[in-house]
């Protein structure tokens, strides 16, 4: 992957709670995100690491690093933590996604009055040019074309069939929210 998203490409801004995953995404290549809380369509092209106030003053709030998504699997937290086996969560489901190297952005894309996020889709056109978390959110004529590509992922991953997933676009609001909606 170049050292942003192609255009084309579809980003998941995905919360990273503290500096522990996001040693686990640079060292061993891999991010999780919990079943029951997973967006819609995780096959994505990259995702983008929104740090959490864990970070501290100087790194809270924004995101500095973005990773090329090289495929997904389903797995449970105790095959991720074999050192953790009585977590509470042990026998839970996670995707665990594989990742290309962090690349660091050479300026932080900040939060803004954005605080908690979850899950946000985006593209690689805006991902760029992006000062600010609401710079990233998808507005007008491009909704159509976000919405068109979530839908042919979900249906290219086999999840989902085509009567499934609604064929209309959705409110701006309702699309940033997307992550968290269970269609």
């Amino acid at each position: 992957m170049p050292a942003y998203p192609l255009p084309e490409s579809l980003v998941l801004v995905a919360i990273i709670p503290n500096r522990r995953d996001l040693e686990i995404a640079r060292l061993l290549g891999w991010y999780r995100i919990p079943l029951r809380r997973a967006p819609k369509v995780i096959n994505v092209d990259a995702l983008a690491f929104y740090q959490t106030g864990d970070f501290g003053p100087e790194h809270r709030w924004q995101i500095d690093h973005f990773a090329e998504v090289r495929g997904h699997e389903l797995t449970t937290r105790r095959d991720l933590f074999r050192d953790e086996p009585d977590h509470p969560r042990a026998n839970e489901e996670y995707y665990k996604l594989a990742l290309g190297p962090l690349q660091t952005l050479p300026h932080p894309i900040q939060a803004g009055p954005w605080r908690r996020i979850t899950f946000l889709y985006t593209t690689g056109e805006l991902f760029p040019q992006a000062q600010s978390i609401n710079d990233l959110v998808v507005r007008s004529e491009e909704r159509q074309i976000l919405w068109r590509s979530l839908r042919e992922r979900a249906l290219q991953g086999g999840e989902y069939k085509p009567e499934d997933l609604p064929e209309t676009a959705l409110d701006p609001a309702i699309l940033a929210l997307l992550g968290n909606l269970k269609l």
